[in-house]
This record gives structure tokens, C-alpha cells and sequence, in this order.
């Protein structure tokens, strides 16, 4: 009783802080898609990419380092904020109070990119649909977001912590930490592989590792101790916070940027070995067509307009609805072609500064949306789809 008195008694303030901010986010990110509060209804990714949600081609491609960082702060609904919120609260103070406030934050930090970094390395379409291999690997490069990372490096923490210290533990501690939270390890793990293709199970176990890894040379402050941190704690601290304010002001200045043109064609997942030829000309041609029209408006080279144009006219009718969105798409390219419309679409030269948002452009997301829906829904009907198309979840 004595040990938890001293243990238990200490503040959780940055507890407190990371529940405010993942929430504060999460409102700012809602009001920013206009979409009905609902537990379920998933944030779409015109609202995730510019909030900082990992993307591999941005990060290859674009070199956007800080969404490393600020993945662990967004989540995709309602109950995705939730759960991870809820799961915070119960571990969060525990480490904060072992651990002292200021190794807490940096082991937050530090095993939340540790978690986003392993999810950006297991984007392998190679490996991706096996029924074991895709446990960890993804077959495509979506948007991910979630504090899981860090909430199972937490847990690392803990994992690692009762077994280290299990000599000086009271019972108590030695039942809640260590080995007495394996079946909990075993039943998110279980359920990781159940939701795999939709679980970010690769930024789960690089938190949790990196989390054990960090807990095997990090002691925890014992009852009786006196609060001073040493200064390299301190710093490390100062470090951890820095690091998330750059990376979420890096965010802030590239909120506005122009839409990458390979977004259009791989933050959409491939089709499971679709066996309809018809299919597959249509598809090819509404994505070179979308590429035609981010190049046109972002670059203001419209050269591939015309081919992509005569492509849409050539492909096959699937269904009303597809013939439809051919049809609005080619509107639009014909729209981007215009060099007035270019250039009201993108007024400055400077690649590197914010573009505003525009009709054209928005007109553009607009369709998308619908064109998405209809590959998750009416192009099953044609291509032979077996999986929901969709982006990553954690």
C-alpha cells in the first residue's frame, strides 16, 4: 500500500495534455469536411492529407518528414478517437506516474514514430495479400492515422516494466504489468489480424517494440525518489515537444498545396486481379485522365488533355452511372484546358507556396468522391472486387 500511495499519488498532467490535443485535432479535422458528427463516418482524405496523415508518397516522394510525427494526433471517426482516447486513459497516467512526466512525453514521441515509421516501411504490394504476410505488409500506400503506435508502445512500456522490476514490485503491480498483460497483447493482436487491410498492425508492433526496447534501459522513478529530473531528461522533453510544434507547423504551411498528381493514381488500392478487359480500359482511362487534370491545373501543362479526352471517348460503356462520371471527368479536363481556367485554378508560379482553393479544383474533388464511392460499390458489379476499397485505418 505504501508503494502505490507513492507511485499513485503523482500528477498524470500530460495525460491530460495529449487527451486535449488529440481531441482539439480531431474537432478542427471534423469541421474542416462538413460531414454530419456520426461514430462511424470515416474522414475522407482531402481532409486527412492536409492534417498531417501519413502517405508514403508524400514522405518518398515530397519528402514531408513531419508526417512521421503527426499521424499519432489524427484519427479517422469519431469512434477511432474514442477508443484510442478511452485506451489512453487507462494506461497513460501509469506510465506518466512510474515514469516521471518528462520520460513520459518522450516515450510517447519516440515510440509514435517508431509506429508510423514501421508502417510506412510495410507498404509492400508484393506482400500485401497474403493471409499471413498481410498481417504486417499492405498491398497499397493509403492515408494512416491513429495514437495507437504510441498507446502500444505504452503498453511495451508496461509489458517490460513488470518483468524488469519484478523483484521489488508488490503483487499488485506485478499482476496489472509484465506477463499480466499478455492476454490483453494477445487479444488486440488477434483482432489486428481479424480487421488486417483495415489495422495498421505494423504501426501497432513498432510502437509496442520500440517501447519494450526503450523500457529495458529507461529506469522508473521508485517511491521515495525526489521529483528533480536530470537535465538530459529535461532537454529530451523540451525535444519531444519541439519536434511535434515544427512538424505541426510544417503542416500548417503546406495546408494548401497543390494535389500531387501520383495521389490520384496511388492512394487509390488496386483492384484484386480484376478479370473484366472492359473494366480495366475504363479504369485506365479515368486515371490518366485524373493525372491529365492535376498536371494541367497544377503545372498548367495541358499537353495530355487532348489524349486523355480521345481516351474517355474510346472506352468501353459499363453502367449508367460510370458512363456518367466519363462524362463529368471530360467536362472537367475540358474546363482545365482553358488557360483562364488554369490559371484562376493555380495563380501563383511558386510551387512551394499555399494554393488557394478554387471551384475548379474543388469541382474536381467533388467528382472524385462520387467516382470513389462507385469503385466501392458499382464496380464490383464489373471488375471482380473481393475487398473494400478504402484507406488505412490504425
Amino acid at each position: 500500500m505504501r508503494f502505490a500511495r507513492a507511485v499513485l499519488n503523482r500528477p498524470y498532467k500530460f495525460t491530460i495534455i495529449l487527451l486535449v490535443v488529440n481531441i482539439f485535432v480531431f474537432v478542427m479535422m471534423w469541421q474542416a469536411s462538413d460531414l454530419p458528427l456520426s461514430l462511424t463516418t470515416l474522414l475522407p482524405a482531402e481532409v486527412l492529407l492536409p492534417f498531417g496523415a501519413k502517405l508514403n508518397s508524400y514522405i518518398h516522394n515530397q519528402h514531408q518528414w513531419w508526417r512521421f510525427v503527426t499521424p499519432m494526433f489524427l484519427h479517422l471517426n469519431l469512434l477511432h478517437l474514442l477508443v484510442n482516447m478511452y485506451s489512453l486513459w487507462m494506461v497513460g497516467p501509469y506510465v506518466e506516474k512510474l515514469y516521471g512526466s518528462a520520460k513520459y512525453v518522450v516515450l510517447w514521441v519516440v515510440t509514435g514514430v517508431c509506429g508510423v515509421v514501421a508502417s510506412y516501411l510495410t507498404v509492400r504490394p508484393g506482400l500485401g495479400a497474403g493471409p499471413i504476410t498481410g498481417f504486417i505488409f499492405r498491398a497499397y500506400d493509403g492515408p494512416s492515422a491513429g495514437a495507437s503506435g504510441a498507446l502500444f508502445g505504452l503498453v511495451g512500456v508496461l509489458f517490460v516494466f513488470g518483468i524488469k522490476f519484478r523483484h521489488e514490485l508488490p503483487e499488485g503491480f506485478k499482476r496489472a504489468f509484465g506477463t499480466g498483460l499478455l492476454p490483453m497483447i494477445v487479444l488486440n493482436l488477434f483482432i489486428g489480424y481479424v480487421l488486417r487491410g483495415f489495422i495498421d498492425n505494423a504501426a501497432h508492433l513498432g510502437g509496442m517494440l520500440s517501447g519494450a526496447v526503450l523500457a529495458l534501459v529507461v529506469d522508473y522513478r521508485r517511491p521515495g525518489e525526489k521529483s528533480g529530473v536530470a537535465l538530459t531528461w529535461r532537454v529530451l522533453q523540451i525535444a519531444a515537444i519541439a519536434l511535434v510544434a515544427v512538424s505541426f507547423l510544417k503542416t500548417v504551411q503546406h495546408f494548401r498545396d497543390p494535389w500531387p498528381p501520383e495521389l490520384v493514381a496511388q492512394a487509390q488500392p488496386p483492384a484484386a486481379e480484376p478479370q473484366n478487359p472492359a473494366y480495366l480500359n475504363y479504369a485506365k482511362a479515368m486515371n490518366d485522365a485524373q493525372e491529365a487534370f492535376v498536371v494541367a491545373v497544377n503545372d498548367r501543362n495541358s499537353s495530355n488533355i487532348d489524349a486523355a479526352v480521345k481516351n474517355l471517348d474510346a472506352s468501353p460503356s459499363l453502367d449508367p452511372k460510370a458512363d456518367d462520371l466519363r462524362q463529368r471527368l471530360k467536362a472537367l479536363l475540358l474546363q482545365a484546358k482553358d488557360p483562364q481556367a488554369t490559371a484562376a485554378a493555380s495563380p501563383t508560379v511558386d510551387k512551394n507556396r499555399p494554393a488557394p482553393a478554387n471551384p475548379l479544383t474543388q469541382e474536381f474533388f467533388a467528382w472524385r468522391k462520387e467516382y470513389n464511392q462507385w469503385l466501392k460499390t458499382g464496380a464490383r458489379n464489373h471488375s471482380g472486387l473481393n475487398q473494400l476499397i478504402g484507406g488505412s485505418e490504425k
